[in-house]
């Protein structure tokens, strides 16, 4: 294949109808990483019929569950064999560090694993209690059919694989569009399926815009489910696209999420440093290009200035640069457009009487950090309110906004003062209060004393805005398969409900 030859159909890479091309840049010098095709309408639909054809005629529907398991550890397999070849393109496609793009890697090889053990272990079927031993009863599984997966360019690889297992080991075939901005380690992926032995027409890629790619995979009366991961405006448009059609929609809509630290947390130098670890971590991991972000520090005004003091102190030492270089621990915001937003912000902030307490500028070029690239330094805004834009909107960048509270009950009121709710943490030494105020938090995943972990076996998923559907865990596994309950009369006999 050419090098912009990153459509995939039916087994066959290949350019564009149109022959439309798109850059993808690096970020952190805003040169040209790759060329990679511009698909549209007919390329969609090629790769949907493609993926039709390889479920209703294919053998892949029909594959032992043990086969369609031993070809996800194959890929397990060569994720790993290809490790630092992916975590570099992760790394310079979408401006993170190399190491977590490493870390990538390894999750998604674990998602992949994960999903193998998980499908292979199942029974063939619950069988239900009739009460009559002439009738054979059972509920199975059956995999859902034509599934569109349309994925974000944060974490390109790794949403991909939370969609990409589970709906291959449960035997579904699939039309995949990654984010036009990040789509190299999609691509690479793709390869490997084909690598390990996936039929053709099985695994099926569109590289282009989300208009109209991704619009005509939610709107197709061929697609049964489509699977979003991105931002709330778009996934509502996914939502209207798909009802006409009645098809399975699951959603990961993004957050604003609540970093909420009481005093006694803060109690012991250990503790007090850990709290703060963590909220620099929560907030300016990947420059803040992540769902879960704890971009709203919530914390007792009792440590308040001392907390956000040594926060800002340690934010200004954060050392920005292009990640693939040594000693970087956050790289630029992945487009000139995020850059942009990332400003926006922060100036409505100010504007609305926030304290600037560091960053909130473009840092000076290095020579580690090109002045052509989107790099903006970790930004923390004191004394901000729920009234704000940049409290209540998600900010997608390295913004962290700070508030207050004196009670429990504040403490609650502020982090569910969200119509998101996708993720967010408490900190507080008293093992009752931390998980009396998790259990009334309104967020799909809670920590407590931590802040960014996730488990395969666990699910994810939002309340609120933050979208429907669950990821990973058992219930990942179930967004791909439809239930079927088959009623068997071993003894069959006439009803004679009417004369004759």
């Amino acid at each position: 294949m050419s090098a912009a030859e990153t459509i995939h159909v039916d087994g066959v890479w290949r350019a564009a109808a149109s022959g439309a091309q798109r850059e993808v840049l690096d970020p952190a010098d805003a040169k040209t990483l790759a060329v990679v095709s511009e698909g549209g309408v007919e390329d969609t639909d090629a790769a949907v019929a493609a993926a039709r054809r390889a479920f209703d005629q294919g053998p892949w529907p029909r594959t032992p569950v043990a086969e369609r398991a031993a070809l996800l550890r194959r890929v397990a397999e060569l994720l790993q064999r290809d490790r630092e070849t992916i975590a570099l393109t992760e790394s310079r496609d979408t401006g993170k560090t190399l190491e977590e793009g490493r870390v990538d890697v390894d999750d998604v090889t674990n998602a992949f694993r994960y999903f193998a053990d998980l499908a292979a272990g199942e029974s063939a079927g619950r069988v239900i209690d009739a009460g009559s031993p002439d009738v054979h009863s059972v509920v199975v599984h059956e995999p859902v059919g034509v599934c569109a997966m349309i994925t974000p360019w944060n974490y390109p690889l790794l949403q991909a694989s939370w969609k990409v297992a589970p709906a291959l080991v449960a035997g579904n075939t699939f039309v995949i569009k990654p984010s036009e901005v990040t789509p190299l380690s999609t691509v690479h992926l793709v390869k490997l399926l084909v690598e390990a032995g996936l039929p053709a027409g099985v695994a099926n890629l569109v590289t282009g815009a989300g208009d109209p790619v991704g619009a005509r995979l939610a709107e197709h009366p061929d697609v049964d489910l489509v699977s979003f991961t991105g931002g709330l405006v778009s996934g509502t448009k996914v939502v209207q696209a798909a009802a006409p059609t009645v098809k399975k929609v699951a959603l990961e809509l993004g957050g604003k999420n609540p970093n909420v630290v009481f005093a006694d947390a803060c109690a012991t130098a250990e503790g007090f440093d850990t709290a703060v670890d963590q909220a620099l971590n929560a907030a300016f991991i990947h420059s803040g290009q992540v769902c879960s972000a704890g971009a709203r520090l919530i914390i007792e005004e009792s440590v308040r200035e001392r907390f956000v003091a040594e926060l800002a102190r340690r934010a200004e030492k954060i050392k920005l640069g292009r990640g693939t270089e040594d000693g970087v621990e956050c790289g630029p915001l992945v487009s000139a457009q995020q850059l942009d937003k990332t400003e926006a912000y922060v100036a409505s902030a100010l504007a609305e009487g926030a304290l600037l307490r560091c960053g909130g500028k473009q840092p000076e070029p290095s020579e580690v950090r090109p002045a052509t690239g989107y790099f903006y330094l970790p930004t923390v805004l004191d004394q901000c309110h729920r009234q704000m834009r940049v409290v209540r909107e998600e900010t997608f960048g390295p913004i962290l906004t700070v508030e207050s509270f004196q009670t429990e009950e504040e403490a609650v009121t502020l982090a569910n003062d969200t119509e998101y709710g996708l993720a967010g943490a408490v900190w507080s030494a008293d093992t009752a209060r931390a998980r009396r105020v998790a259990a009334r938090l309104r967020h799909g995943t809670v920590w407590i004393n931590d802040y960014h972990p996730y488990l395969p076996q666990a699910e994810w998923g939002g309340f609120g805005k933050s979208g429907v559907g669950r990821e990973l865990g058992p219930a990942g596994l179930d967004e791909y398969r439809e239930t079927k309950h088959v009623y068997e009369n071993l003894r069959p006999s006439p009803v004679r409900w009417f004369a004759g």
